[in-house]
């Protein structure tokens, strides 16, 4: 058995102490916190680091990584939710030279080639920086205007590059979709040139004859003739494109394809893609991989190419273009957003850093914006511990691997893995069991019920149950308030492992319907969530596959929406044309979940009439999302009590039918954003009911958003969406093959469901200017401090931060597929 060292990172500074990393083909563990092997950590997806090299700590959600032309200098673009940054680096000595803050940022990079300028792309507020560089850092930063940017016509630059001779920089957009040349000696606009699509990253041909502009919608690469001044070819490529490689020559281009697993190789005298590269573990079409980074190695034989959801490199020789052949994979941090060739090494940004975390500090559900509609505190000042800031990336130097260490690094990527491709067949399970283990085997189980909530954690609703690893400090949403879910978890299964995919809505209702959010969607959510710009709905931001409904509709499967992806009928997607509850309202917190329920029981009754009752049945009941403190709108404890008396009416309500028999529940949190909780920022309560469930346990095996979705495919002979629900372990444990048909009893709400805000105070005046109009224009670190001094008080202080890595405690097994 061979192992490799690697070195711990702390405030940015390399350490010199060294831990053993011993491979080996590993189980998932039930319980995070102990380890058997060190340095390998399990995220609370289920998938598991163990980054080679040595780690830098940088700043929140690192996109881009751009090298100065003589290789002194490397400069970070941090553009997370929470402190966005430029910082610059000695990539030689791997040490941090200097870090400045920015309102605004999002990707853009580029030095010129004196190595005197930096150029920085400055977000919504339609700008560009220049920082000069001085011998100890970043001077001053000049900014080049790029317009006047309005809700209706937002200008956000992304990618940037500069000539050789400093005399003309080029910075292309999203939503403007805009190529916009700019003379850097005055910070004019030379020209304006409209681009066939949302810009990602845009770069130079060696003779400065061509830009190269990759659509991130598009699939689709733009040729820019810098002599003809415009657009001469639209390349078609893989589906969302985003960073770009040329070789030295610029005979070759190589494109990243996030969203299909892919590498366009393109000959640039054609303009045909000559090859395509497939970067993922196994022979799938499966999403997941999330191919987002290109590096080629100094003899431009080796191409690194970063696998974000994979946490790894995939390596290729490329030596003969047209004809690559694969060498392996090397592990790196959690969500590579892109990697770069110095020499002899190889330097990779991790977007994600190394683990997730505990929030015992997290929010609590109300807090605040200043009368501008900026959240305050949100550059990174509050104590709040916010999911959303939680993650500080990391940057990885790696030295190329020679062949051995190759083979060991492959393994090790291997050993971090869930997915295979004999999971998508056949699920973990056990013989007998309700749930089949192999796609397209019978359940007994006939229709499933998929109910979405809104954002709390485990600790806020479940603490209080002694049965359960809860902290009854961080409980606010008790028994009293939520009588229904606590016997539902009481008289069926309480599961005190379960952990959220999604950091916040707008990843969290892809993750729950669809098992995979998208680069597009990770990488701008943070923008939006830290009110620095607009949120980012384009056509090609969901699954290239599509969502459970798609999945349904492949397989014959029938299927009714209840308010998830639409309301009253009109559907905002495809295929839930002709598939939503006519009654049922969206998301609308002056809307109770009351409501809600009478519009599903409605439906479903008019459904069990003429016996057609859907196979699958999503619905979303959303009231515990709180509308905080503000003035006139319900309280949060009435909020919450009536979302769990619109769950107990429908679960009562199913449960009372004749199909009752044959049905399933399950009720999750679409995120876990809302609220603190002590084992981890991601660990959220979720509910199994149904005959076929198990009655009085505690199940204490860790179970994930895509292990829901992957036991509801099994049920209905679903494929999975995504390699996350491929690779996920189903719900089994918590199934019987011996039906107990008592029916639930709902439980009335021992609160005051109708109760309004009326305390004039100082969270109930942040709360007025809480956006509520939709699912989380509110940073919930904002509102959950104002949630946490409703329950303890206006001079409450919210709990001291707390921090644990999640780690597992690993078994060996046998081979992948056990």
């Amino acid at each position: 058995m061979k192992s490799l060292y690697f070195k711990s990172i702390s405030s940015g500074r390399m350490l010199g102490t060294a831990a053993l990393l011993t491979l080996g083909l590993c189980t998932q563990a039930q319980t995070p916190g102990k380890t058997k092997i060190p340095g390998q950590t399990l995220l609370p997806n289920g998938w598991k680091l163990s980054p080679a090299g040595r780690q830098l700590e940088v700043g929140d959600l690192p996109l881009n990584l751009q090298i100065s032309a003589s290789g002194k200098f490397m400069a970070v673009s941090n553009n997370g939710q929470s402190t966005q940054s430029v910082q610059l680096i000695d990539p030689r000595s791997e040490k941090l030279l200097d870090t400045r803050e920015l309102k605004k940022s999002w990707y853009g990079l580029s030095f010129s080639h004196d190595e005197r300028h930096l150029y920085v792309a400055g977000g919504y507020d339609a700008m560009i920086f220049d920082f000069h560089i001085t011998a100890n850092g970043l001077g001053e930063a000049d900014t080049i205007r790029l317009g006047k940017p309005t809700a209706k016509k937002p200008i956000c630059p992304t990618g940037l590059a500069v000539d050789k001779t400093n005399t003309n920089l080029y910075a292309v957009t999203k939503e403007d979709s805009t190529l916009y040349i700019i003379n850097p000696a005055n910070y004019s606009i030379t020209k304006k040139v409209h681009i066939p699509g949302n810009a990602y990253s845009c770069l130079l041909s060696a003779d400065e004859k061509s830009l190269y502009i990759s659509l991130w919608e598009k699939a689709a690469v733009a040729r820019y003739d810098i002599a003809a001044g415009k657009v001469t070819a639209v390349i078609p490529t893989g589906d969302h494109p985003n960073e770009l490689l040329l070789n030295k020559k610029a005979t070759y281009l190589f494109v990243a394809n996030a969203n299909d697993n892919t590498v366009s190789v393109i000959q640039t005298a054609t303009g045909k893609v000559v090859e395509t590269i497939s970067t993922a573990l196994y022979p799938t079409k499966l999403a997941g991989s999330t191919t987002n980074g290109l590096a080629l190695s100094a003899d431009e034989k080796t191409l690194y190419i970063a696998n974000a959801d994979n946490n790894c490199l995939a390596v290729f020789d490329v030596t003969t273009p047209g004809n690559s052949k694969s060498i392996g994979f090397i592990p790196v941090g959690w969500y590579p957003t892109n990697v770069k060739v110095l020499g002899n090494k190889i330097i990779v940004a991790n977007g994600k850093g190394l683990t997730s975390k505990a929030n015992p500090g997290g929010p609590q559900p109300f807090q605040k914006e200043n009368n501008v509609g900026e959240h305050v505190g949100q550059i990174g000042k509050s104590k709040v511990e916010y999911i959303g800031g939680l993650f500080i990336g990391t940057v990885s130097f790696i030295d190329a691997p020679k062949p051995e260490q190759m083979k060991i690094y492959t393994k090790q990527v291997y050993a971090n893995t869930p997915f295979t491709q004999k999971g998508i067949i056949n699920a973990k399970g056990e013989e007998g069991n309700p749930i089949p283990h192999r796609l397209g085997d019978k359940s007994p189980i006939k229709y499933v019920f998929y109910i979405i909530k809104e954002n709390r954690t485990y600790d806020q609703v479940l603490g209080d149950m002694t049965k359960g690893n809860g902290d009854t400090s961080l409980c606010i949403f008790g028994k009293n308030i939520t009588p229904n879910q606590h016997a539902l978890a009481n008289q069926f299964v309480l599961l005190d492992n379960f952990y959220v995919d999604a950091e916040v809505s707008e990843d969290g209702h892809n993750w729950s319907m669809g098992a995979y959010a998208t680069d597009i969607i990770e990488k701008t959510w943070p923008t939006n969530y830290s009110n620095r710009g607009p949120s980012y709905n384009g056509p090609a931001t969901g699954t290239r596959d599509g969502y459970i409904w798609d999945a349904c509709k492949r397989a014959g499967v029938t299927y009714r929406s209840y308010g998830e992806f639409g309301a009253y009928g009109k559907a905002q997607l495809k295929s839930l044309q002709g598939h939503m509850g006519p009654h049922s309202p969206g998301f609308n917190l002056k809307i109770k979940d009351q409501v809600r329920a009478d519009a599903w029981i409605h439906d479903f009754d008019s459904l069990m009439n003429i016996n057609a009752v859907p196979q699958l049945s999503t619905l979303r009941i959303s009231d515990d999302h709180t509308s905080g403190q503000k003035i006139g709108e319900y309280s949060p404890i009435a909020a919450v009590a009536d979302n769990d008396l619109a769950v107990g009416r429908i679960v009562e309500h199913l449960s009372q039918s004749p199909i009752w028999k044959e049905s399933v529940v399950f009720i999750l949190e679409d995120d876990a954003q809302a609220g603190p909780d002590h084992v981890d920022a991601h660990r959220s309560p979720v509910y199994v009911a149904g005959p076929f469930v198990k009655r009085g346990q505690v199940i204490h095996s860790m179970y994930s958003t895509t292990g829901v979705e992957r036991t509801i495919e099994l049920i209905l002979g679903l494929q999975p969406m995504s390699q996350y629900d491929a690779a996920a372990v189903p719900f089994f444990e918590c199934f019987t093959s011996k039906a107990d048909v008592t029916p639930f009893k709902v439980i009335p709400a021992h609160v005051d469901i109708d109760q309004r805000n009326i305390a004039v105070n100082k969270s109930s005046k942040r709360s007025e200017y809480f956006n509520l109009a939709n699912e989380d224009q509110v940073p919930d670190r904002d509102m959950n401090e104002v949630i946490w001094k409703y329950f303890k008080g206006e001079d409450a202080v919210m709990p001291a931060p707390k921090r644990s890595a999640f780690v597992m405690l690993e078994k060996k097994r046998k081979d992948d597929d056990d």
